[in-house]
């Protein structure tokens, strides 16, 4: 069982995708880690995440432990993620360790949830169980705001919203694998849930779906 959670940042997808993977029992892959990593790692060597050469790289060189590194959460690596995500080669480059995890997630785990852009349309297609978790921007850009306060970071609601704006816009026009939903993707909008209310109405259609599949 692969279940692909797509939506833009802030949405509400990582959150849902790691309670899905908790309540299944399966693996969990927030992509997401992965750009934000090779985007974290040029930016730490003082590189151009939107430079091709540099980004590619760093993609290669990617080590799993990387994933771990508390820097990744920050605006910084956010945006950096952005940037490299619109280039191809970085794509690629990225593409077999997503599909691996997905075909044999880790510790022998039955299913595997993975959150991202483009889980749904790109890196698994054929996902049984396919959600696009979207929000009205200023809603999402407050969520992001209460975060990075909460962490202690020095956060201004109206560049949170601008960095989200802009974000979205590369996302969604960049050439390869663009931000949208799958045709047969289920949309939740968070922008009126909390977790639980968001959990429930995803955890609901899951249900459905499964018991519609096992009746055909």
């Amino acid at each position: 069982m692969i279940i692909a959670v797509d939506g833009p940042a802030a949405s509400g997808k990582g959150t849902l995708a790691r309670r899905l993977a908790r309540h299944f029992g399966y693996a969990h892959l927030d992509s997401g880690k992965l750009y934000r990593a090779v985007g974290q790692a040029v930016v730490s060597a003082g590189g151009d995440p939107a430079d091709p050469a540099t980004a590619v790289r760093a993609a290669k060189a990617l080590r799993p432990e990387s994933l771990t590194d508390p820097a990744l959460g920050s605006d910084t690596a956010a945006a950096a993620a952005s940037k490299v995500a619109a280039i191809p080669c970085v794509r690629a480059a990225l593409l077999k360790f997503q599909q691996d995890f997905a075909k044999t997630p880790p510790n022998g785990a039955q299913g595997a949830v993975i959150d991202g852009r483009d889980i749904g349309t790109v890196v698994c297609p054929d996902a049984e169980i396919k959600l696009f978790v979207t929000a009205d921007v200023a809603v999402r850009a407050e969520r992001r705001h209460k975060e990075l306060i909460g962490r202690g970071e020095t956060s201004i609601y109206a560049r949170v919203l601008q960095d989200l704006k802009e974000r979205d816009a590369r996302d969604s026009n960049r050439a390869v694998a663009p931000l949208r939903p799958a045709c047969d993707a289920e949309t939740l909008d968070t922008s009126h849930l909390d977790p639980d209310a968001a959990f429930a109405a995803a955890l609901t259609y899951i249900e459905e779906r499964r018991a519609g599949s096992s009746g055909d």
